[in-house]
């Protein structure tokens, strides 16, 4: 986007005169203040200028450069742009960095004396030039192999990616793609779409901003792109970070500040599940929330219709405790997981056991499904073959070789990331594509069990010295502590929860359930209605906000939502009848798993 007018500046910038902006085009108006309440005019109408095209406002968004003398970016800029995403990585190198020519012709230098020297653009003040360097040769080196130019590939790698002495580790990575058989190989190898995928884009969009990247262009010259949004997004992400109980499925207005009523937040008991003979260890919702499964300690396996919260299925196999079960991707079937070393797969339409996983000779402790739906992961308390891929055949695919215990698995929603938990207090991450571990850490006490975000990005895991971590999957980093739970001598579940799982919430040893918010660690609520030892597992429904489930010691499961109408609780016994009483069973001892 150019400027309808000449002006004196460079990268968008006007010139001033006592304060103001002045301008050559006649049409301009003048003497409008730097000031805009508190920002940078400048700065403000680029964004403008910038966010009316990304709306497909091209007419306005010309028509307010050509008023108020600004532009989006330089001609430079632009050039900048289009050699990047076309591919003309010389070319690129040019406009970024500077360059020498011999060129004759006309017009007026910028080269400070140097009538041969074209000046690059304004990299941020802690930009490195040789990994900007880096990371535009390895576009081009990539796509050089995609196209099966090998020899030119190799001269890239050896001429212009060695020299520039960066991660040696990600150079060996680089020179190990030499091998790949097939553009379709390479991709899969490198995590990399190709050149007609956004990879150009990605890489344009990494130069462009300062933001987890220390080597960009200066965001004056280049605006990230739809920084306007970026920015709203901040905004609402910020009022959402400040109210406690927000938990609705919308995004917040920007019309006005955001703040959600305590009301609507679940916190009461609406129902009462009686039909778990034992202690209630696990318990799960299925993706979309149409119904609810229950295990622990009795062997047997409820399912639930959440419209009615009658039972659908009561599945009666297993001949020990089911620690565990999870749904698959579409619902359509159910993994449960027993001391009596085995994992068993039924369908949840017909209630029937389709596979039984008798590989183990230890509990059965976790199960994970991958993304498709075709194949998922089993892991237990076994010495050896802990820790496998197993297909709907019944087929095992994989066998990690681990000489730990499994506690705890999660396959990230993307299907990149296996993570592993074990009773040593270790973390394992490994890449699940191609089965190598990422890296461990040794913690300094228990964990119980793990979940995984549904952007992929964090871990939850619980520890047993009354903390619940937040980690990032990426940089193995403690983002966040979640405490105020009672966990000690017991497996304690937590859970992300709430809209756009903006929630963390856990059970605990003194029969409550506790819930904070995700982005600041407030504990919000520590709610009472377990009759007595521990709540040993919690789940938020997925397709309702203001719903979720509660399991314990007191062979109960509990339904929480928001405010209801008095005398409206209802309790469910295991013959199937509603009575309005809320009177609790005696209490039993918890039991330890093992």
């Amino acid at each position: 986007m150019h400027k309808a007018g000449a002006s004196k500046s460079m990268n968008g910038h006007s010139a001033t005169a006592n304060g103001f902006p002045t301008y050559t085009n006649g049409s301009v108006i003048r003497g409008k203040p730097l000031n805009f309440y508190g920002h940078d005019r400048e700065e403000v109408t680029r964004l403008l200028i910038q966010g009316l095209g990304d709306l497909g406002y091209h007419e306005a968004a010309n028509r307010l450069s050509q008023e108020s003398g600004y532009e989006v970016e330089s001609p430079s800029v632009a050039a900048f742009r289009h050699a990047v995403l076309q591919g003309e990585w010389s070319e690129a190198e040019s406009l970024l960095f500077g360059s020498y020519t011999s060129d004759e012709g006309g017009g007026v230098s910028i080269s400070n004396g140097d009538p041969h020297y074209h000046q690059g653009l304004t990299l941020a003040q802690s930009a490195d030039r040789d990994e900007l360097k880096f990371k535009m040769r390895e576009q081009k080196y990539l796509e050089l192999l995609e196209e099966r130019d090998l020899g030119n590939a190799l001269m890239v790698l050896r001429q212009e990616l060695t020299p520039l002495h960066q991660d040696t580790g990600k150079l060996h990575s680089l020179s190990s793609l030499i091998v790949c058989q097939s553009a379709d190989d390479l991709k899969a190898q490198a995590h990399w779409d190709g050149a007609a995928g956004r990879s150009r884009r990605t890489l344009l969009q990494e130069l462009s901003t300062d933001e987890g990247y220390a080597e960009s262009i200066s965001p004056s010259v280049m605006i990230p792109e739809h920084r306007l949004a970026v920015l709203l997004d901040q905004l609402k992400q910020t009022q959402i970070s400040k109210c406690l109980y927000h938990n609705p499925s919308t995004s917040p207005s920007l019309f006005s500040d955001h703040m959600c009523d305590r009301s609507q937040f679940p916190l009461r008991t609406v129902l009462e599940l009686s039909h778990n003979a034992g202690e209630v260890w696990y318990l799960q919702f299925s993706h979309d929330g149409t119904r609810l499964a229950t295990s622990g300690s009795d062997s047997t396996v409820v399912v639930y219709d959440t419209s009615t919260f009658q039972v659908q299925h009561t599945l009666t196999d297993h001949n020990d405790h089911v620690a565990y079960l999870t749904w698959s991707p579409d619902d359509s079937k159910l993994i449960t997981c027993s001391h009596d070393h085995k994992a068993m797969v039924w369908d949840t339409v017909s209630g029937k056991c389709i596979l039984t996983i008798d590989h183990h000779s230890q509990p059965v402790t976790t199960a994970s499904w991958a993304p498709d739906g075709e194949s998922f992961v089993t892991g237990s308390l076994d010495k050896q073959s802990q820790l496998c891929v197993w297909s709907l055949s019944g087929r095992s695919s994989y066998t990690w070789s681990t000489d730990y215990r499994i506690q705890d698995c999660a396959i990230s929603p993307d299907g990149q990331r296996l993570v592993v938990i074990s009773p040593e207090k270790q973390i394992f991450v490994y890449n699940y594509v191609t089965r190598e571990e990422e890296y461990a850490i040794q913690l300094k006490t228990k964990l119980t069990c793990i979940s995984i975000s549904h952007d992929s990005r964090y871990m939850l895991v619980n520890m047993a010295d009354n903390e619940v971590q937040l980690i990032d999957i990426e940089t193995a980093e403690i983002v966040r502590r979640f405490l105020g739970q009672k966990q000690g001598a017991f497996v304690i579940r937590s859970a992300f929860g709430g809209a756009d799982e903006n929630l963390v919430i856990s059970g605990s040893e003194d029969s409550k359930v506790y819930i904070w918010h995700k982005e600041n660690g407030t504990l919000i609520e520590t709610l009472e209605g377990h009759s007595s030892g521990c709540v040993n597992a919690v789940a938020w429904n997925p397709a309702d906000p203001c719903m979720f489930a509660s399991g314990g010691d007191d062979r109960k499961v509990r339904i929480w939502s928001k405010e209801v109408e008095p005398n409206s609780r209802r309790r469910i016994n295991s013959n199937g009848s509603q009575r309005a009483s809320l009177s609790r069973t005696s209490y039993e001892p918890p039991t330890t798993m093992p």
